[in-house]
């Protein structure tokens, strides 16, 4: 016959703790990753409408200096005020 079994006696069977530390830091390294990619692209989107907006900026502005440069309407307004003087100057006032 065997003899009854101590409960302190033998060796027991133990489960290993699942180790939460390292999960959390490859949790956190892997998240640190995933957010680094997310400011690259947002960073490349962020330039390419920067660049966009002063693209239009810049012609905006090129567009007025070029049709102001075009505009003769005042010079043409002086020379009729002008040849207006001229000719008031020549006649005789009562």
């Amino acid at each position: 016959m065997a003899a009854p079994r101590e409960p302190g006696g033998g060796a027991q069977r133990t489960e290993p703790e699942p180790e939460p530390e390292p999960r959390r830091v490859v949790q956190r390294a892997e998240g640190a990753l995933r957010q680094r990619a997310l400011q690259r692209r947002l960073r490349g989107r962020n330039l390419l409408t920067g660049l966009g907006i002063g693209a239009v900026v810049l012609g905006i502005y090129g567009y007025t200096f070029y049709k102001i440069s075009q505009e003769r309407f005042l010079d043409e307004l002086e020379q009729e005020v002008e040849a207006a003087r001229a000719q008031a100057a020549k006649t005789p006032v009562n």
